[in-house]
């Protein structure tokens, strides 16, 4: 056991020199001049740090990406926004990580770079086989094999090859996912490929133990540990260090295999990567643990696996195995209720994915590919044949004939397609043009009944609201009212119809409008501030707008109200809750995104104990029906700041 910590040890002793090396790099890509080549090398560079310094990745891909649009060098900018999304994936970031690739997959079309194109393709593959999405990861698995084979790269294959054989792994077919795998490992070996040598050899070692062959497993998984360290590949290490542990459990030194698990929850500084994967590891050292007969050791670590699956819900599919261990966990500590209960979700969970439904459709499409591939030969057959029979028999009038109908028949369909297509022009023209009149007079309508609602909210709305506060005012002052309470009843009453009076502005200052411009919400927001400086004079206000924010930017209504909303909201509980000295507004620019940041030097708050009021819930939903992010970062004693990304 000492042996095998001193090697986990001595694997990280080297490990900070390839994180210096890409320093050195970067420095070297910010001075060199040829734009082309310096942007390529950010991509390496982002690539690099992606396994093993996730805050440094995010700040060169964003770096390459705004000199690839300065030099207007398309593949270099590809290239990042599929970097990207592995950078979103490898952070557990799935939804964003889709995002990108989507977005990548569309710019390689637009540019038609097929080598980008099939990466793309590849990685939204990735993208379902973590969700659980198997028949349509291995669909996006084929099509990206076909278009290396196509284009006949053979190096580029490996990437698709290995990722059929996971899918293959996943529904326990190892014979089969080992074929794969060795082919992958074989072309990686081929072109060097060392990085990507260090996934084979892990997967390799996870058929290879699944089968029963351990020792090989074992061996495997060193040669993978060993690249993973040459590499600084955080997330393969961690990956293979507890498939390693489940081959020491195979054999049956638990004592070591729990020993290298713990080992591979441990996580170093600014690494962020590959969270979902923890998964397995805690339902292993949960089963260890319920084999030690402590099972509420046990209980604890699934906890933390059941918080992965809430931090992640795209993994709850493969999260089956968490309930059966929790169900022991039970059993053992006469919870038999909750055991039964844990079970049943295991059940389901199985089933859902191990369903001969699914096994089927993942068959025909493997058939699909092969019968494709076999036709595509057979047509270059029969066309080799087809040619040294024309030349033997020298029939070349006949060429000539074919070339005189294919002309004339050519001519004709021509004629006839050019026909159709002004007339199908001329209808696509007539139809856009009634679908911009009845657009144009569903948005007169909809104006006419904002302004008739606005009018009727201020005329009469609006009255008797100002109403209700002079009627309060001459009770206060025509009546000698001595009660405290009544009075101060009465000057409630007056301050929350005043607050109304002034939302209600709002609203109508909204729905008079198609369109919020930046300077409309710019002055909005100052004069909430002035009047929340009069709330509490002790309170240093600032509201800061940032010189590369784009003033002439426009909102929708609904867009500016909400954003409007949201500030207010954020202000308010900084003067009702903080006890703050300084409340500080900060608008910026992002690459394309516009940042609002309200801050506070106040008490702040635990974001994981504190209860949610209806306040924040607002303000996640508001920005949320507007499409953007909300952040709310706090810690107690430390002030509070929220976020909003447009």
């Amino acid at each position: 056991m000492k042996k095998n910590l001193l090697l986990f040890l001595s694997i990280f002793i080297s490990i900070s020199a390839y994180s210096q090396n890409l320093d050195s790099l970067l420095t070297v890509a910010r001075s060199t001049k040829n734009d082309s080549v310096k942007i390529r090398m950010y991509n390496k560079i982002a690539f690099g740090y992606i396994f093993n310094d996730t805050d440094k990745a995010l700040m060169v891909l964003n770096e390459g990406k705004e000199s690839a649009k300065d030099a207007g060098f398309n593949f270099g900018l590809t290239e990042l926004v599929n970097t990207h999304g592995i950078y979103m994936d490898v952070t557990g970031k799935s939804d964003s990580a889709a995002y990108y690739f989507e977005e990548a997959l569309k710019m390689s079309r637009d540019f038609g770079f097929k080598n980008i194109e099939s990466m793309c393709i590849n990685n939204l593959g990735m993208f379902n086989w973590n969700r659980g999405n198997f028949n349509e990861a291995l669909d996006y698995f084929f099509q990206s094999l076909k278009m290396d084979e196509a284009r006949e790269s053979e190096k580029s294959t490996s990437s698709a090859l290995n990722n059929i054989g996971l899918i293959y792994q996943e529904m326990n077919l190892n014979e089969k996912a080992l074929e794969y795998h060795k082919k992958a490992l074989k072309v990686r070996e081929k072109y060097n490929l060392e990085s990507e040598q260090i996934t084979s050899h892990n997967n390799i070692g996870i058929n290879l133990k699944d089968l029963g062959r351990v020792d090989e497993a074992i061996s495997t998984f060193k040669k993978g540990l060993v690249l993973a360290k040459k590499l600084d590949n955080r997330v393969e290490y961690y990956k293979i260090l507890n498939n390693l542990a489940n081959a020491y459990y195979k054999k049956g030194n638990k004592d070591l295999a729990l020993e290298t698990y713990l080992e591979a929850l441990k996580k170093r500084e600014n690494y962020n990567g590959d969270e979902r994967g923890m998964l397995s590891t805690y339902n292993n050292i949960a089963t260890l643990y319920n084999e030690k007969n402590l099972p509420k050791v046990a209980k604890y670590y699934v906890e933390e696996g059941f918080n992965l699956v809430k931090k992640y819900p795209e993994i709850e599919l493969v999260s089956a195995d968490l309930h059966l261990t929790v169900a022991e966990s039970n059993y053992m500590l006469g919870n038999y209720d909750q055991a039964r209960k844990q079970k049943q979700i295991y059940i389901k969970l199985k089933d859902s994915i191990f369903s001969e439904k699914n096994a089927q459709k993942i068959a025909d499409l493997e058939v699909k590919y092969e019968t494709e591939k076999k036709e595509k030969e057979i047509l270059i057959q029969r066309a080799e044949l087809a040619e040294q029979d024309l030349v033997i028999q020298k029939r070349n009038y006949q060429l000539y004939g074919l070339a005189f109908l294919t002309l004339i028949l050519g001519l004709i369909g021509f004629l006839f397609y050019n026909q159709q297509k002004l007339k199908n022009h001329q209808l696509q023209k007539e139809n856009e043009l009634k679908d911009a009149l009845i657009k144009i007079e569903t948005q007169n309508k909809l104006q006419e009944q904002r302004l008739r609602i606005s009018r009727d909210l201020h005329d009469n709305i609006g009255a008797q609201l100002t109403f209700i506060i002079s009627s309060i005012d001459n009770l206060k002052y025509g009546f000698d009212i001595k009660d405290q309470k009544l009075t101060h009843k009465l000057e409630t009453i007056s301050d929350f119809t005043s607050g109304t009076i002034y939302e209600l502005r709002d609203t109508i200052w909204a729905m008079n409008k198609s369109e919020i411009t930046f300077e409309d919400l710019q002055t909005r927001i100052s004069n909430y501030i002035d009047k929340a400086h009069l709330y509490d004079a002790n309170i240093q206000f600032s509201f800061n707008v940032d010189s590369s924010v784009d003033t002439s930017k426009t909102f929708t209504s609904v867009e500016g109200m909400n954003i409007h909303r949201v500030i207010q909201e954020a202000i308010h509980n900084s003067l009702k809750y903080a006890e703050a000295s300084q409340i500080k507004v900060e608008v910026i620019k992002e690459v394309s995104n516009l940042v609002f940041k309200i801050s506070d030097n106040g008490k702040g708050f635990n974001s994981t104990s504190v209860k949610r009021g209806n306040g924040l819930t607002n303000m996640e939903k508001r920005i949320e029906n507007i499409g953007g992010e909300i952040q709310i970062n706090t810690k107690e004693n430390q002030g509070t700041q929220i976020i909003v990304i447009v």
